[in-house]
Parts: C-alpha cells; structure tokens; sequence
C-alpha cells in the first residue's frame, strides 16, 4: 500500500483491542491464526477478520510456511513500527512507520527472491 490510510481509519482500525493485540503478538515473531487464537484468546473467526482489516491498511504482512509434508499455512508479521500524531495550525497529521520503511533484523524478508532461496534451503 502506497498511502497511509486516512487519520480517522487509522484510528479506528488502533481502537480495536483484537487487533492491537494481534500486532503486539506479531511484532514479536511471526504467527499463525492458531497462534494468534491461542495466545490472544479470542476466536479464529475474529483472527480472520482483524487479520483481513490489518492487511487491508498495510499494518500487517502475510507470508506462507511451506511443509515437506505439503501442508502450508500462513504466518503473519506486524509492519507496523510507529505511529505518530501531530496537531498543527488547526489540522492533525499522522504519519505511519512500518518496519519495511527501516532496516528490520529478524525473519521478514525484503526481497522476494531471498525468501524463495530460503525457503529451498529449509527443504
């Protein structure tokens, strides 16, 4: 996603204790919906559905774990970094730092062909 999402969206989608706690656990290390419905508590249906919201404003990035035994399923990892709000002349601004913005040390891959010779190597 190219632009931030309006202030009040932002807001909105961080106003939801679901889905902030969904990122606090993914900015930690990557995490599986049944990871995340254990360690959050809530529901794989409200995983789902806060996961889907977190991606649709960029907030949260989806990669898929392959498994020799041809099971895949999906991890998830918080881009979100930081947001900061500023009030000046009469009008607030907000301004989103996602990790892919910054040098990240840790599982997530910039490029895609890094993942790709990563993953062949864990095979």
């Amino acid at each position: 996603m190219s632009e931030d999402p309006a202030l009040g969206e932002l807001l909105d989608v961080l106003s939801d204790e679901y889905a902030r706690d969904i990122l606090a656990a993914t900015s930690i290390k990557p995490m599986s919906a049944q990871e995340l419905a254990d360690e959050c508590e809530m529901s794989k249906p409200t995983v789902y559905r806060r996961v889907e919201r977190l991606q649709a404003h960029g907030l949260l990035d989806e990669q898929t774990k392959v498994q020799t035994s041809s099971n895949h399923y999906s991890v998830y990892t918080a881009t979100l970094s930081k947001v900061s709000l500023e009030l000046d002349a009469g009008s607030f601004e907000a301004a989103v730092t996602r990790t892919d913005d910054e040098s990240f040390p840790g599982e997530r891959e910039s490029d895609t062909a890094d993942r790709f010779t990563k993953m062949w190597e864990d095979l």
